[in-house]
């Protein structure tokens, strides 16, 4: 007689534990998200080199092979003197391409040192890998308040040029300075050398760069210049932003002297911070940037967790980072943090009060942990004194509150 014996079916395997690589790489993918423009600056700026180099190219060898068929027949002297021109023209053109060359090759190697950054993300020390993207923030944040100096030293001292974006950002700077001095220039040619893009984005850059070119004209009283001015480089614009194209050039009959509000604020010296704010968005924009500065990002994204009603008081603890005006500046605009469940933390100890280190009410009203309060009995006899009011009672005297 044979008997059916139930074995037991082997329990399913065990996932294993998360390795530390994997941590490194998903650290590394976290990293690519927040930190997008690392590399796509760089690219961007190859591109924009690139593209450069290719209008120059074209537009000398055009230049020299229209004048190469140009060259006079009639007398060999002239056709020898105007050949050796057209030669001294291609080896200028070449040594720019040369200069040409070498800035892409520049920007090549940022690209790979870059990447080749991210690829240490999921290999290299964890430490040195922190260490290392906290320098680079600070650069970043020195750069935009314009601290170019002390940016380039700490860019120097890590030694993590590579890494960051000092000549972007000093591209920028040039602009910024001119239309600081009430010149747009710079930034016109910087418009012209990224039209495409620029209208891609549908930017309004430009226009306003020479709708204020046109209010310096009337501010300067110099009328005639202001109206051929605006026939030459406003009337194009004249189908897509008619209605402020009309409202400027209504400031040929008021004047900069005029107390009429519309027309007055278009004289005011503020329109050049705005030019100078708008520059600052589209170059972001162009380079794949953040608006803000990273180290204000990663800041609020902590203050966030840390923001409550209670912070915005008067009585907010020292230890509370908001307690201080430069963290709550950079938390006004933040939510408050969602909290499933009520914490209690002791004012004496700052531990957090739950079941094993349990709360208690003085007769006054006021709550501690139970361990401070032992602890300060045992020092004064049984007796306990009330920090925040000085009120002075037995321990026996203080109740325990339960937390539901």
């Amino acid at each position: 007689m044979e008997m059916a014996i139930d074995t037991p079916s082997p329990a399913p395997p065990t996932p294993p534990a998360p390795s530390a690589a994997a941590g490194r790489q998903t650290r590394a993918a976290e990293s690519v998200r927040l930190e997008h423009q690392l590399v796509r600056v760089p690219l961007e700026a190859l591109r924009s080199t690139v593209r450069s180099n290719n209008r120059l190219a074209e537009k000398e060898i055009a230049a020299v092979l229209s004048s190469a068929s140009a060259a006079p027949a009639e007398s060999s002297a002239a056709a020898v003197d105007h050949l050796t021109s057209l030669v001294s023209r291609l080896h200028g053109l070449k040594r720019k391409m040369e200069e040409g060359a070498r800035a892409e090759e520049l920007q090549v190697q940022r690209c790979r040192a870059r990447l080749d950054r991210l690829a240490t993300a999921s290999t290299g020390d964890d430490a040195e890998w922190e260490d290392m993207r906290l320098k680079r923030i600070l650069v970043d944040y020195m750069l935009r308040m314009s601290y170019y100096d002390s940016a380039s030293k700490l860019a120097e001292t890590s030694g993590i040029q590579d890494l960051v974006d000092i000549d972007v950002f000093l591209d920028a700077k040039r602009v910024i300075n001119s239309l600081q001095n009430n010149e747009v220039a710079p930034a016109l040619a910087w418009c012209a050398e990224n039209k495409s893009r620029l209208k891609k984005s549908k930017s309004k850059l430009e226009f306003l760069l020479r709708l204020q070119e046109f209010v310096e004209f009337v501010k300067a009283k110099n009328c005639i210049q202001a109206i051929a001015y605006a026939r030459k480089y406003l009337a194009p614009w004249g189908s897509i932003h008619m209605k402020e194209l009309q409202r400027v050039t209504a400031t040929l009959v008021f004047r900069s002297n005029t107390n009429c509000a519309p027309y007055k604020i278009l004289f005011e010296q503020d329109r050049w911070d705005f030019l100078i704010d708008m520059f600052k968005q589209d170059f972001c924009k162009f380079y794949g940037m953040t608006l803000e500065p990273l180290l204000n990002i990663y800041l609020q994204a902590g203050l966030t967790a840390l923001k409550t009603p209670f912070c915005t008081e008067g009585s907010c603890p020292k230890e509370d980072p908001l307690s201080l005006e430069g963290f709550r500046k950079l938390a006004e605009p933040l939510p408050f943090s969602k909290q499933h469940h009520s914490k209690l933390v002791c004012y004496i100890t700052k531990e957090l009060m739950d079941t094993e280190n349990p709360p208690r009410v003085l007769p006054n009203g006021y709550v501690y942990s139970e361990k401070a309060l032992q602890e300060m009995a045992k020092k004064n006899d049984g007796k306990i004194t009330c920090p925040r009011t000085g009120e002075v009672c037995d321990f026996s005297e203080c109740v325990r509150a339960f937390i539901s």
